[in-house]
């Protein structure tokens, strides 16, 4: 299986990291942020479980614009093999 090697860009790690210290932020825009956190440098790639919640998120009319934000890094930076 071949490797991922896209990273977080700054700005959404920047949302990432703003997400995760609000008491605002709902669980699944913890647990995306988190995953985005992780690959903020190259070197980890989203795994089958969190692929599948990030894509349900881009499906959704429910979630916010920050939640599909980091869905969608979350989702850039899955293995693209998995799915085939």
């Amino acid at each position: 299986m071949s490797k991922n090697t896209k990273k977080t860009s700054p700005s959404v790690a920047t949302l990432a990291s703003e997400t995760l210290r609000s008491s605002s932020s709902s669980a699944i825009q913890k647990q995306l942020a988190a995953s985005a956190m992780a690959q903020a440098s190259i070197g980890k790639q989203t795994g089958a479980e969190m692929e599948a919640k990030a894509s349900h998120v881009l499906e959704s009319d429910k979630y916010s614009a920050t939640t599909k934000t980091l869905a969608g890094s979350v989702l850039a930076q899955s293995n693209k093999e998995r799915g085939n």
